[in-house]
């Protein structure tokens, strides 16, 4: 989307379209360079139009989030609503995946589930909060970037500019699709790389060498048959712990012996685990194998214990709405994981339903839209 065709959105369904209209697909799943950041630049445009603050917050590796802010008080407490920028890849999608189209109740388009729509409803509810009279809160608009991928955008402001508003904060809410519930527990994920190590030689002659491959079976298989019986791990919110090896490469060609053969391998933690008791536990198994370990990934588990208060702040406005205020768990993992790990009450709600995001006809519900934009705008102002 040109600065040519910039236009102040009358509606939140129009500023969903607006954003749906930038193709933000995570470069790792083929999204052009650039993407998030032409996005930003058209929100900070409109932030700006609305009288709002603006901040752009760098990201180790590359990219930028952007903080937007309406700061009524120096003393008042602070809200912060997040959603990221980024979405999957739009292969195999049955509708324009970058125009928004309405059939029925339903908004299509790429990221209109996940997670353009909370972000929409977000920044729709703080334009309209700006203009009010009665403003007892702070209240803070963060796009994260790079979600989907690594989750580099949410790790970095909760690393940097979060630890600001931590003296007087009230609570976070990220945005994704919960269908309107309250999740305020979640399981997290550690992920990582392991590696053997071999010794090329002429497949005519396998003696000379030492295969990479046949070193990964022996590893393979004390992972599966040892490891995996340990992962018993249950929370009554989240579920169950789990581990998998999801990927394996070896070898360059079928004459040469493998000199390294590689996994990468997922381990879903529930709260209370940490990541440095999980790789002790993996290290024990493997003692007596010549193995390396890369590309550690981690995005701790949430629990529900610092966000009851905010939690308690919800549940009247739900209600109110007919919807059931309970709080949930969720096996999967979101940006909302950083945040809870530096200290700050947090939870996950946002419109639309899981199993439609990523989707080839990805959508969300204008009713669910509608009402995360006014439950959103109800917290903003709630004593």
């Amino acid at each position: 989307m040109s600065s040519a065709r910039f236009a102040l959105p009358t509606s939140c369904e129009e500023l969903l379209a607006q954003m749906v209209a930038h193709n933000t697909v995570n470069p790792f799943f083929g999204g052009p360079v650039g993407g998030e950041a032409a996005l930003i630049a058209h929100l900070e445009k409109l932030a700006q139009a609305w009288g709002l603050k603006t901040r752009r917050c760098p990201v180790p590796g590359g990219g930028e989030n952007l903080l937007i802010t309406c700061e009524v008080s120096p003393g008042a407490p602070w809200l912060l609503f997040e959603s990221h920028l980024d979405t999957v890849s739009v292969a195999g999608m049955a509708v324009d995946p970058f125009q928004v189209s309405v059939v029925n109740d339903r908004i299509h388009g790429r990221g209109t589930c996940d997670t353009k729509g909370s972000g929409a409803a977000m920044f729709w509810a703080l334009q309209d909060y700006a203009r009010s009279a009665d403003r007892p809160h702070n209240v803070g608009m963060v796009f994260a970037a790079d979600e989907e991928a690594r989750m580099t955008g949410a790790q970095a402001f909760a690393a940097q500019e979060l630890k600001e508003f931590l003296p007087k904060l009230a609570g976070v809410v990220v945005g994704e699709p919960t269908s309107l519930h309250l999740v305020t527990a979640h399981n997290g994920v550690i992920r990582w790389k392991t590696t053997t190590r071999g010794r090329a030689a002429h497949s005519s002659v396998p003696a000379n060498g030492r295969s990479a491959i046949t070193s990964m079976l022996r590893v393979v298989e004390a992972l599966e048959s040892r490891y995996v019986p340990t992962v018993k791990g249950r929370h009554p919110m989240t579920g169950q712990a789990a581990f998998s090896v999801n990927v394996i490469r070896g070898g360059t060609q079928v004459n040469i012996i493998p000199e390294r053969c590689e996994i990468e391998c997922d381990r879903r933690t529930i709260p209370g685990e940490t990541a440095a008791q999980v790789l002790a536990e993996r290290d024990a198994i493997l003692a007596g194998h010549e193995v390396e370990h890369s590309d550690l990934y981690v995005v701790p588990a949430m629990g529900d214990d610092l966000s009851r208060g905010l939690h308690a702040r919800l549940q009247p406005l739900l209600a109110a709405e007919g919807l059931d205020g309970a709080g949930r768990g969720a096996p999967y993992v979101t940006d909302a994981s950083h945040y809870a790990a530096v200290g700050a009450p947090t939870l996950v709600f946002g419109p639309g339903h899981l199993v439609q995001a990523h989707t080839k006809d990805e959508y969300v519900e204008r009713r669910q839209l509608a009402l995360a934009q006014k439950i959103y705008r109800g917290l903003m102002s709630a004593r």
